[in-house]
């Protein structure tokens, strides 16, 4: 018996005869389909990014916000600060979730997956925005 190849390593075979991996993370979404052609992995993974991006800036801009002690209204501010901090907490969570639905709807050849990413950071950073506007007005 032979020593499996380098690229039969960490792979299965489906009845297709198609390498599947089986020790890439996660299981969940790269045990699907068969590889695509990596721009679009790529391209999928660079969005993920982005979102990620997204809430490190709307995490900081809630705590800038209340740590700089702005004279407004402190009741608006610190609303406007906690949406802004709650948002960017599950923005990560969402776009983990979206890259996943994406990537298998990729790999399986399958039309791509909406995302409620987009309007839910819209609708909160509009939110947010609303408090601060308010909050100046009542100062």
């Amino acid at each position: 018996m032979s020593a499996p190849k380098p690229s039969e390593r960490g792979h299965s075979l489906l009845a297709s005869g198609t390498a599947v991996s089986t020790t890439r993370f996660p299981r969940s979404v790269y045990s699907h389909g068969t590889e695509p052609d990596a721009r679009f992995s790529l391209a999928n993974e660079r969005t993920f990014l982005a979102w990620v991006r997204t809430a490190l800036a709307l995490v900081a801009g809630g705590v800038a916000l209340e740590v700089l002690g702005l004279d407004l209204h402190t009741g608006l501010r610190l609303a406007a600060s906690l949406v802004l901090i709650g948002v960017g907490i599950l923005t990560p969570v969402l776009a983990w979730r979206n890259w996943a639905r994406t990537e298998r709807a990729i790999r399986g050849g399958e039309p791509l997956p909406t995302s409620m990413t987009g309007p839910l950071v819209a609708v909160a950073v509009s939110a947010s925005s609303l408090l601060v506007l308010l909050a100046i007005l009542l100062r």
